[in-house]
């Protein structure tokens, strides 16, 4: 099932860089479902499979461009970063990496926000402060979970600067979802191998 993910995230990207909206269409959709019956299989937490499915939702509502289904998106993901946040509340996070974070999400807000539509601003704060809160508790599930996080904080930071109407790098979908599909598969791992782990724990102890 890993495998399959590898296969169909490589599909994806080479259809957002060949400009075929139809193999997006087609790829993008099988992503967290190949990861949720990965962890399923490998008995993970259910939070973790909820956590997958809802950002299954957001890839779907993001499919379209209409406003109403990216603030519908939004929300999906939202709620995976709160079952994340449930999650990773039961792993101790480590205070010193706190403060980057904070300025991180200040520092975006602040210069996104002019720029941002103005129906957009409170949401896109809103959601930016479950993001990166998602992000800084990662840290606290191992090296893995921490990378993933990470990589998801900057996947949507890219997509809020396409939002504001920010200089955009070369072929930047491919950008997001590259760091995207790779985060949230370090996130996955991260959590089983977390799990893995305090399963072992629990029965030699």
């Amino acid at each position: 099932m890993l495998a399959a993910f590898g296969l169909a995230l490589l599909a994806d990207l080479g259809s957002l860089a060949a400009g075929s909206g139809t193999g997006h269409l087609l790829f993008k959709p099988l992503l967290m479902p190949l990861l949720v019956a990965y962890t399923v299989v490998r008995g993970g937490p259910r939070l973790l499979v909820a956590a997958l499915l809802f950002g299954w939702g957001g890839d779907l509502f993001l499919l379209s461009e209409a406003e109403w289904a990216f603030l519908v998106g939004m929300g999906s993901f939202a709620l995976g970063h709160l079952c994340y946040l449930t999650l990773f509340g039961r792993c101790r996070t480590p205070r010193p990496s706190s403060p980057l974070y904070a300025l991180a999400l200040g520092t975006a807000v602040v210069l996104l926000w002019p720029d941002l539509p103005a129906d957009l601003r409170i949401p896109v704060a809103g959601y930016a402060l479950l993001l990166t809160a998602m992000a800084w508790r990662s840290c606290g599930v191992g090296r893995l979970a921490a990378v993933g996080g990470g990589l998801f904080l900057v996947s949507d930071l890219i997509i809020a600067t396409e939002v504001a109407d920010w200089s955009q790098p070369p072929v930047p979908d491919v950008w997001i979802m590259l760091l995207y599909g790779v985060g949230q598969l370090l996130l996955t791992l991260g959590v089983l191998a977390r799990a893995d782990t305090a399963a072992g724990a629990a029965r030699t102890g």
